[in-house]
């Protein structure tokens, strides 16, 4: 009897010490000053170090599974403790020591949550030292470990939760939120898999492993709703990638819903506290993200059915652009079948398009969310977004252009291209935004050649001459692309020595010697009555191409990133010399 009396009072002691630690680690640890910002947790640890002591010496006399179990959790603790102060081996070490204790047990309801947690621990330890092949054995170990027990387990068997464990009244009653702990840690489990796969570069996996984890949290509404509206979005840009538009328009769709539900919670919450408006700026920050990777789904919509138009391999292919759920490895049909997203998946269709009209409510749709977008991230507060946003626009004009047959309308689509790229360029200043202002120039210069190769395809199919004022728009054309191309090449030169370098970067290397290939060109298309600005133009044209051949032959491996456009460099290198000597003769003559 005094045995059992005195089992009762360690068992009292013990659970008044495990309340004490977690006091210490969820309350008191969140106050620790700067200078001590230990010092709860190693309170915390010394308190699980006597626990320690006492349940090795309950399990000499007994091989209770409820002390094996609670000496587990005292492990873990301490050794999530060891972590959390930086002493990882310590650390390692602890956890280890909780799972080997209880690897026989593993399928008990007192050892379920314990295991599962030590191995999403570990899972978490070895991805951030570095080796993500480690941590993934540790946590398909707690993955496997979780479908196990739920199983075998049957309907009355839940799991037993740390302070059931050390709980001395009524042990036999489980806590009610044990078995949503269980369910919890296994959306972990899920969750951090999700990030492994994707740095063992493993993307199918990764994605199946996110949606997995987002259809969890959306089924026991445990969720941030931003957060799982942002990270569903963000799924669907992989998606989109691999030509799963009907995937990627599932995920922005359940996005766009959870986003309108929060928002609807959020304008019936009254009053104007820092809390709700940090609440409110969030919203329409994470907003603005989903609004951004919808246009990104139009965008890319149009620029694969670009391709595909373009592309006589894919001529039999059927019109549907959704990826085989096969390929990606996955089961389940990677829906969200809790939500009702018809009216947010039928803003858009999921399919290529074949035709102006069709491209044209992609670019209408795709135009209204950058719009959207921009209403957040303007130019005053968020420059280097507000342009990329620009950039879209204008790749949206683009794709649309390639899908309108009438030249002229074509040339005035890229005409707004030029309006939106100009207006936000001579906002900034390049000594600040030089990256920006660069890819800028470049864009530019590209839109010009663009509407200059349409005239000149005009011009050529007209029997006619040209009349004076289309040769000046011509010439304005060539000129202003010359001018944006050489904008973006000064932009490379040394800051210090103010010369161009020897070898570009491998960023700028293709964009730099297609440049001075573009201008080689241009100069060419410039039509002058005066002889001795003719002459004046070839010279230029071929100190361009004579550049990039002389770069190539320099540096052997620019060659791979330019290897049609220096073929023609080259020709006309061994041409044009010709033609500059016997311009230049006629204009001594004259």
């Amino acid at each position: 009897m005094s045995t059992h009396c005195s089992h009762k009072e360690i068992l009292v002691d013990l659970q008044e010490k495990y309340d004490k630690v977690q006091k210490l680690l969820d309350e008191d640890s969140k106050r620790d000053s700067t200078s001590e910002p230990y010092r709860s947790k190693y309170a915390a640890s010394a308190i699980l170090t006597d626990m320690k002591s006492i349940l090795v010496k309950l399990l000499e006399d007994s091989s209770s599974l409820k002390y094996k179990a609670m000496l587990g959790v005292v492990s873990l603790n301490l050794g999530l403790v060891s972590i959390d102060t930086e002493e990882l081996s310590t650390g390692e070490e602890q956890l280890m020591n909780c799972i080997d204790s209880l690897n026989d047990d593993a399928l008990k309801p007192e050892v379920i949550l314990i295991l599962i947690t030590a191995l999403n621990q570990l899972g978490i330890l070895w991805s951030e030292r570095g080796d993500p092949e480690k941590s993934r054995e540790y946590l398909e170990k707690a993955e496997k470990l979780y479908e196990e027990f739920t199983n075998h387990a049957s309907s009355c068997t839940a799991a037993v939760s740390f302070q059931d464990l050390f709980r001395t009244s009524n042990p036999e009653m489980p806590q009610p939120d044990a078995e949503n702990m269980l369910e919890k840690l296994y959306t972990l489990t899920l969750y951090y898999l999700a990030q492994i796969y994707g740095n063992l570069n493993d993307h199918v996996k990764s994605a199946a492993y996110c949606h997995t984890t987002l259809k969890r949290q959306l089924e026991s509404k445990d969720f941030d709703p931003v957060d799982w509206a942002l990270n569903s979005a963000t799924l669907s840009q992989y998606f989109m990638e691999k030509n799963g538009f009907s995937q990627a328009r599932h995920h922005l769709a359940a996005a766009s819903f959870i986003l309108d539900q929060y928002e609807s919670d959020l304008s019936l919450q009254e009053g104007d506290d820092e809390a709700l408006e940090a609440k409110r700026e969030r919203f329409k920050h994470r907003s603005a993200d989903v609004a951004r990777c919808w246009a990104k789904y139009g965008i890319l919509l149009l620029s694969n059915s670009k391709e595909r138009l373009m592309s006589e391999v894919n001529e039999n292919e059927s019109e549907t652009s959704n990826t085989n759920i096969q390929e990606l490895g996955v089961v389940e049909d990677l829906g969200f079948t809790s939500l009702e997203l018809s009216s947010y998946e039928d803003q858009i269709t999921d399919k290529y398009v074949l035709i102006y009209e069709d491209a044209r409510k992609v670019f209408l749709n795709a135009q209204e969310w950058l719009t959207k977008a921009k209403q957040y991230y303007t130019l005053e507060g968020h420059a280097s977004d507000c342009v990329q946003i620009t950039q879209d626009l204008s790749q949206l004009y683009k794709y649309l252009a390639f899908f309108e047959e009438d030249e002229e309308r074509q040339s005035r689509m890229h005409k707004r291209r030029i309006d939106h790229l100009e207006s936000v360029l001579k906002e900034l200043n390049p000594h600040y935004y030089l990256l920006v202002c660069r890819q800028l120039w470049y864009e530019l210069g590209e839109t010009y050649s663009d509407i200059l190769d349409i005239k000149l395809q005009r011009l050529q199919t007209v029997d006619e001459r040209p009349t004076p004022h289309a040769l000046r728009k011509v010439n304005h054309l060539a000129e202003q692309s010359i001018a944006n191309f050489n904008m973006f090449l000064e932009s490379l030169r040394d800051a210090s020595t103010n010369k161009m370098p020897t070898m570009f970067n491998e960023d700028v290397i293709r964009p730099a010697l297609i440049a001075y290939f573009r201008i080689g060109r241009l100069y060419s298309k410039i039509v002058m009555p005066d002889k001795a600005a003719q002459l004046e133009n070839l010279k230029q044209s071929l100190n361009a191409y004579k550049f990039l051949v002389d770069y190539c032959n320099h540096d052997k491996d620019a060659r791979k990133h330019v290897s049609l456009e220096v073929a023609v460099c080259e020709d006309m290198v061994k041409l044009l010399p010709l033609k500059v000597q016997r311009l230049t003769l006629e204009v001594q003559q004259e």
